[in-house]
């Protein structure tokens, strides 16, 4: 279990889950006063001081993580910052890649924003600011999913990643992350081998050193495919399980001249 940064090994479910009814029961008082031994945290001039107002509750959401990551890879990732909780997402009893993180102090997450498209591993991760409705309602899906039942139909209605990407209109292109760094415009077609692509539809994300960044953008014939190519989506090429995301023209077209400019100059 994770608490102020520490780890102790052979924590069970009920320890954790009395940990994080007592973050709901106690809310920011959970926190403290004081920002502890944490060296990445300097206390905020007055002018930033919480006078009228409760401080926001310090939760961030991380997206892309390895399949076989841990609690401790989270804290070395964040490494410096306090960690409070560390609860990773499931869908059906799987793992989606994505987890919350509840950190010691409110300022801290901007330290931890910082970490944002940093390298786990050999994936790189993306960090966002997050809400503590969104959270709790992540500690009520996995409850409810241990359980084989629903949350409460009374709950907080946060939509999650797989609702957006199922809401979201399609254009005829997806954004595609976390291909292996030696991918090619070859193996992505072959990954999308049940629809007609040419070369020329596959777009890789270079990075600021001209090299793959493990993004991609795929052009289809139309929406239709589109919206169908999304049932691979978190199937793996290789090693690695591929994230799809519905997305857009005007997207693509930044993503793609922003990492030619970033090679060039």
């Amino acid at each position: 279990m994770f608490y102020r940064g520490k780890y102790t090994d052979g924590a069970d479910g009920r320890e954790m889950g009395a940990k994080r009814q007592r973050i709901i029961d106690q809310g920011p008082s959970f926190y403290g006063n004081s920002p502890g031994s944490s060296f990445m945290y300097t206390a905020p001039p007055p002018p930033y001081s919480y006078v009228s107002q409760p401080p926001p509750f310090p939760v961030v959401r991380l997206r892309g993580l390895p399949f076989d990551c841990t609690e401790t890879d989270v804290a070395e990732f964040f490494h410096g910052l306090d960690i409070v909780d560390v609860l990773f997402v499931h869908k059906n009893s799987k793992f989606t890649g994505e987890a919350f993180c509840v950190l010691g102090y409110p300022l801290q997450v901007d330290f931890a924003l910082q970490k944002n498209r940093q390298n786990m591993g050999r994936r790189y991760v993306e960090v966002f600011r997050s809400k503590r409705q969104e959270y709790y309602k992540a500690i009520a899906n996995e409850v409810a999913d241990a359980r084989g039942s629903s949350p409460r139909r009374n709950a907080p209605r946060v939509k999650s990643s797989d609702e957006a990407k199922e809401s979201a209109e399609h254009t005829g292109i997806l954004r595609l992350r976390g291909l292996p760094f030696s991918a090619g415009k070859d193996d992505i077609m072959e990954f999308f081998k049940d629809f007609v692509l040419s070369e020329d539809a596959v777009h890789i994300v270079l990075n600021s050193e001209g090299r793959p960044s493990g993004e991609a953008f795929v052009e289809f014939t139309n929406a239709e495919d589109s919206k169908a190519a999304m049932s691979k989506d978190r199937m793996t090429l290789g090693s690695r399980y591929i994230e799809l995301f519905p997305s857009f023209s005007e997207e693509m077209e930044e993503a793609i001249s922003r990492g030619r400019w970033n090679y060039l100059y």
